[in-house]
């Protein structure tokens, strides 16, 4: 390692997570490697993706980072990229996951686990109402006056849901809700795939004052399906509009929560001001849907649906102890997402006083990269006329092993961007090297290297695998040429409808002892109103 790069210890990183200093602690190995054992708060930032990550996630270049693997080497690996890319401070973990461990250091399984934690600690705390899936199920055989309400993401409602659900994702219950269930007797249930989201959702509704008795559905789509139940498949069933009077009140109840969360409101003098400031990691959010974004948003503002925000918190602000600024046109769900995240520890801010006129850019949110390298491109029809004239040509897919699956260039080789070298030994020599991805962006970061590792010529695809598609050439589908493992991404055990029973109700298990974890670990600063 460069000694310009320097370690620091458990007892530094645990001090400075207990006084709420910034800092990000970054866990580089894959997705899959990181599931298996890190630290609470060590966000998941692979080194393959540093290049298109950094900026936008790690917005001051002075922030402390402390970079950690399991003695990969990739720790040291990124240190260096970070350092390239600008950041200041940059120290690699001492001794890695194992140092940690052996320090003293309790280390968590799975994605996205202080969010889970916390929500297990609200329930404990709480006693967040639920109903088992038998009872559900009952409900809906008796015809029984009850509102089932899908907290997820609407492509996971889509993959499977419970009978008669509703897709209302999480940050939009307290807002929705009211119309859905107008009469203050009918039962409204909340669901997600497991439990976090539909212990969120549900307290969420109670913090709210909801008069209509509200209830969790234990355990998930996971439940539902260990009690033997069916599952839809497919379905389109989305919340409507509200009314102004709806609004209104919504927004009135959930102004509250977050005062009492101690959220703080800020007005359009000091976001400017914020803005502009390089002293402090601030992140800058808008938690409405998607399609409301993009038909307009507040500049610098990124688009992340509260219910996600509050989910998976981790993967768009790992700087733990950093400043958070949400918007949304109603406040009702910039509210109720901050109450939240005020609770998980975080500083918290919602944005008054801003509307359509405020939202002078439209279309999706476009990270901040560093320059672009300078390539040599290849275009989709100079790539086919090679495959069918010579054949002998070797095209490397960069993208999500997930991407690959669904669609490659005919012949591609899936290949992790940080495993270049290794991934070579894999693959027959060529005359001709072509790198992709989805879009080619990330290939765009990895041709210098991957020409320093070949004699033969290295061309990126003009547009990715996108514009291979877009050209009308055909795509092969599956896991036909693999030169990486594909450890890029931890099979949740909570997503699809092929999960085996066993690894559904250890996931439940090990949910059920995150309280206990989180005492061990004292680290996590939080709190439950």
């Amino acid at each position: 390692m460069s000694a310009a790069i320097r370690r620091s210890t458990y007892a530094e990183v645990r001090a400075a997570l207990l006084a709420r200093r910034e800092i990000a602690l970054l866990d580089v190995r894959e997705e899959d490697p990181h599931a298996q054992a890190h630290p609470l708060f060590a966000a998941n930032f692979p080194l393959s993706r540093i290049a298109t990550n950094a900026y936008a996630k790690l917005p001051r270049r002075s922030v402390p980072i402390v970079v950690l693997d399991d003695g990969e080497g990739d720790a040291e690996r990124a240190a260096a990229k970070l350092s390239e890319l600008g950041y200041s401070d940059v120290a690699v973990l001492a001794g890695g996951v194992a140092g940690w461990a052996a320090a003293g250091g309790e280390l968590f399984r799975d994605v996205n686990v202080p969010s889970k934690a916390f929500g297990e600690l609200v329930e404990a705390t709480r006693h967040t109402p639920s109903f088992s899936a038998e009872e559900v199920q009952a409900l809906i055989d008796a015809n029984a006056d009850v509102v089932i309400v899908d907290a997820r993401r609407f492509d996971e409602y889509q993959t499977m849901s419970i009978p008669t659900a509703t897709s209302v994702p999480g940050a939009e219950l307290v807002l929705r809700v009211p119309a859905l269930a107008p009469a203050a007797n009918t039962q409204v249930i909340v669901n997600c795939a497991g439990r976090t989201r539909s212990i969120i959702g549900t307290q969420s509704l109670i913090n709210a004052g909801l008069p209509n008795p509200v209830a969790a559905l234990r355990n998930g789509t996971i439940g539902w399906t260990l009690a033997g139940q069916t599952l839809e498949r497919g379905q389109s069933r989305r919340f409507g509009e509200v009314g102004e009077d709806t609004r209104q009140s919504a927004g009135e109840a959930a102004r509250q929560v977050a005062e009492r969360a101690g959220v703080g409101h800020i007005g359009r003098d000091t976001l400017v001001s914020w803005q502009q400031q390089d002293g402090r990691s601030t992140y800058f959010f808008d938690v409405r849907p998607p399609e409301e974004y993009e038909a307009g948003h507040l500049p610098g503002f990124r688009n992340v649906p509260g219910g996600q925000l509050v989910q998976e918190t981790e993967m768009v602000a790992p700087v733990r102890g950093a400043r958070l600024v949400l918007a949304d046109d109603a406040g009702v769900r910039a509210d109720m997402s901050a109450s939240w995240l005020a609770q998980m520890g975080w500083e918290v801010y919602v944005l008054d006083d801003v509307g359509p006129a405020d939202f002078t850019e439209s279309g999706p949110w476009q990270p901040p990269l560093p320059a672009l390298p300078a390539v040599n491109f290849i275009s989709p029809a100079e790539l086919a006329r090679h495959q069918r004239e010579t054949g002998d040509i070797a095209v490397l897919d960069l993208t999500t092993s997930a991407n690959y699956l669904r669609g490659h260039v005919p012949g591609a080789w899936f290949v992790q961007p940080s495993r270049l070298a290794a991934a070579l030994d894999r693959i027959p020599p060529a005359s001709l090297y072509v790198l992709t991805c989805a879009t080619s962006q990330l290939a765009l970061f990895f041709a210098a290297e991957l020409e320093e590792l070949l004699a033969s010529p290295v061309r990126v695809l003009a547009g990715g695998t996108q514009g291979w598609r877009a050209a009308g050439q055909p795509l092969e589908t599956g896991p036909t040429r693999l030169a990486s493992p594909p450890i890029d991404r931890y099979r949740r055990p909570y997503e699809g409808t092929d999960n085996p029973r066993e690894a559904m109700q250890g996931y439940l298990d090990w949910e059920f002892g995150l309280v206990d974890q989180l005492a061990r670990d004292g680290t996590h600063g939080f709190f439950v109103i």
